[in-house]
């Protein structure tokens, strides 16, 4: 089969549970590790995904995503290799604040970073910036990776980064970013690459277990 003519899918995994994230607080590139909740959500999340047909398990190397994709390796018996280019959006001064602290310190700063991707925090990335960056791996993976028609890659990576992401694939204008809401802990995100249409979105924040930690 011709790659013309192939359709291939990539599932976004987001990390597991981390205690900044259980304190709603803003983790950006610090490198926080998994609490028990999260190890446990990356084990349900492997077995759930682990009957796909996954050639290359793609993840950021920030803690916290490469030891939700060395559990998805676990099941599958597939290598996990690391790439920067899907770590979260750095978020420059307001890492390692709670969302009250960014509240105080920059009034109405965080409803207008929700709202509009090209806002950058002050020192950090707009989500515009976080896409081109992700886009690279993705653009990398249909050259190579991606051998046979309903062929799986999946990227272990950050809320911000899937929905940054998934926005660029889908060739949503900057100003209906926001429509996409937040991706759980461990919760996936599916897209199909067809020659006919391009991307397509096939699923959105679903999860082994319902979610009740989106933030």
């Amino acid at each position: 089969m011709s790659s013309a003519s192939r359709v291939r899918r990539l599932v976004l995994l987001r990390h597991g549970q981390t205690e900044w994230n259980a304190d709603s607080r803003m983790q950006g590139q610090l490198d926080t590790e998994l609490t028990e909740l999260g190890r446990t959500q990356a084990k349900d999340a492997a077995l759930a995904l682990a009957d796909l047909p996954i050639l290359a398990i793609v993840s950021s190397d920030l803690q916290r995503a490469l030891d939700t994709a060395t559990a998805l390796g676990d099941v599958t018996g597939l290598p996990i290799s690391t790439d920067s280019r899907l770590r979260e959006t750095h978020l420059g001064e307001w890492q390692g604040l709670v969302h009250t602290e960014v509240d105080e310190r920059f009034p109405g700063a965080r409803l207008e970073w929700r709202g509009d991707a090209s806002y950058a925090p002050p020192g950090g990335e707009s989500r515009l910036d976080v896409a081109r960056r992700a886009l690279s791996v993705v653009h990398e993976l249909l050259d190579t990776e991606f051998e046979a028609d309903g062929s799986v890659a999946v990227l272990v990576a950050h809320g911000g980064v899937i929905a940054a992401l998934t926005a660029a694939l889908l060739d949503l204008p900057a100003e209906k970013w926001p429509i996409l809401s937040a991706v759980g802990n461990t919760s996936w995100v599916q897209l199909s690459n067809d020659p006919t249409v391009g991307w397509r979105l096939d699923v959105w924040n679903s999860s082994a277990r319902v979610a009740r930690d989106v933030l």
